[in-house]
């Protein structure tokens, strides 16, 4: 489907201001649509919203379906009467420009836990309305993630494949003596879930009132280390003790000269086809129940993707492996009518992957990142080679920042070596006819004066930002997703030029 003409900024909730740690779906957020709206930004694009575990990868979700507790507004709680403000007066203090993961999810743990056990107690009528109306519309993986979170804590956080061998087979009875003697914590942990999403569809309201679509975003794959693949084990390349036969990842590519292990289990395409892919349209109907626009990551994948056996350390020994092509989106097509998707259609892109995603009428993908460098496709990534049916970034969240991929250096985060590097600068200099000194407001009016119907930058690049503000490094274990900005970064005079650059190119 084509798009309207329109421009947005990528950016994730945990990167919103606050004082609680990490950015939240509260307050700070409606404050946030009412600058997007105030800029004259139509979209904002989010990455996935699950709940994070190794490593906080949004990428790499307890459940496809569930929502991550942690962005829960501890404000809205509070306007909620689920907390008091004694509940808040120890609360730790935090770093303002990053995320320390490990310390305020053990701070925030406890307060949720707090609200959750108030819950019966001191929530409203029309609350606990919502919560039996969402038990009862969300049961079919409610249960199984309560159950699957809880099992998790009380088994010391480790793998679902580490617990006792009745409860990795999911038998009938052990199954049933937990839920028994894990009763009160899964009740907590559903009531949780009803609070995220309670909050979101409060922020989903805010955003459709002001003109602001929300993009969402749909990983190929999900984490092993998941209630999906728990729950159903059989849709999975797994071996009989439940670890991967073969697991996801790239070939060497511009980020990494071995390539991409990401480790997910593989899909057993041929079990989803005799369900009709009903899974995996219950999963974009859930998505789609969450924002209005859903690009699907790593896209390519459903035409062929990279398998590395499971023992393989990096993703050099993989191979490509057809994948289901049209035949899931027809079936979910068939089921939920015409979908809004983005083809996330980047790294290597065979001519089966333009004719699925061009027969699909999805748009993919456009990088300026990737315009200027010495890849013999690089053309194909400048703006008079854009199709109007595509979406252009400056970048994306797996990239450097405009400013911090101008400036870099060889051997930091990137295979390109310093003629390499220097050659790139050159080029895009000359492109553009510019110095370089305000090369990120000069690549965002690139993609606003495109002919892509969709263009979307980073906050980062609209602020400026160098690689401090990076939000994730492919292949890189540790240190991702943390970047926060503050609202003194966002001032008058950047919103005021963000603003007359979208309106000029006619995308407000």
């Amino acid at each position: 489907m084509e798009f309207p003409r329109a421009a947005g900024i990528l950016l994730h909730p945990t990167s919103l201001p606050g004082r609680y740690g990490i950015g939240e779906i509260g307050p700070e957020a409606h404050r946030w649509l009412a600058h997007l709206h105030g800029m004259s930004q139509r979209l904002w694009q989010v990455l996935p919203l699950g709940p994070t575990g190794y490593a906080d990868s949004p990428y790499q979700t307890l459940s496809t379906f569930a929502g991550n507790p942690m962005l829960i507004s501890f404000e809205a709680l509070l306007d909620e009467g689920l907390l008091l403000e004694a509940d808040l007066n120890k609360f730790p203090t935090f770093p303002q420009d990053r995320v320390d993961y490990g310390p305020v999810i053990e701070a925030r743990v406890p307060i949720l836990e707090k609200a959750a056990r108030s819950f019966a107690r001191r929530a409203s009528a029309q609350l606990k309305a919502g919560l039996a109306k969402f038990e009862e519309e969300n049961h079919s993986w409610l249960e199984d993630y309560s159950l699957f979170t809880t099992l998790k804590k009380h088994y010391g956080n480790g793998p679902w494949v580490n617990w006792p061998d009745p409860l990795v087979r999911r038998e009938g009875l052990a199954l049933q003596a937990a839920r028994k003697e894990h009763a009160t914590q899964i009740r907590q942990a559903k009531i949780l879930q009803f609070l995220f999403f309670h909050q979101w569809e409060s922020l989903r309201r805010e955003a459709k009132g002001r003109g602001v679509s929300i993009i969402g975003d749909v990983p190929i794959f999900v984490a092993h280390d998941s209630a999906d693949v728990w729950c159903r084990p059989d849709l999975f390349s797994l071996e009989p003790n439940g670890q991967p036969t073969v697991v996801a990842g790239v070939p060497p590519d511009y980020f990494s000269a071995n390539g991409q292990r990401w480790g997910n289990p593989l899909y057993r395409w041929d079990v989803h086809e005799k369900e009709n892919y009903a899974w995996w349209i219950s999963r974009l109907k859930a998505a789609f129940s969450l924002v209005d626009i859903v690009r699907i990551d790593h896209f390519r994948g459903f035409a062929a993707y990279w398998e590395i056996p499971g023992t393989e350390a990096t993703a050099v020994k993989g191979k490509w492996v057809p994948g289901p092509d049209r035949k899931l989106f027809d079936a979910a097509k068939a089921s939920l009518g015409t979908m809004p998707i983005i083809a996330e259609d980047l790294g290597v892109i065979t001519p089966d992957v333009e004719k699925l995603r061009n027969g699909l009428g999805y748009p993919g993908m456009r990088i300026l990142q990737f315009a200027f460098g010495d890849d013999p496709k690089a053309a194909e990534f400048r703006p008079e080679s854009y199709p109007k049916g595509c979406v252009v970034y400056t970048g994306t969240h797996d990239n450097d920042t405009t400013v911090g991929w101008y400036r870099s250096e060889p051997g930091k985060d990137s295979t390109r070596t310093p003629e390499q590097i220097e050659r790139e600068r050159h080029t895009i200099r000359t492109y553009l006819k510019c110095d370089g000194s305000q090369i990120h407001w000069d690549v965002i009016a690139l993609a606003l004066r495109s002919n892509a119907n969709t263009a979307i930058y980073p906050l980062q690049d609209v602020l400026g930002m160098d690689s401090f503000a990076r939000m994730n490094v492919p292949g890189r274990a540790n240190g991702n997703w943390a970047w926060r900005f503050r609202w003194e970064q966002l001032d008058p005079e950047t919103e005021q030029r963000l603003g007359r650059l979208t309106r000029e190119a006619k995308r407000s």
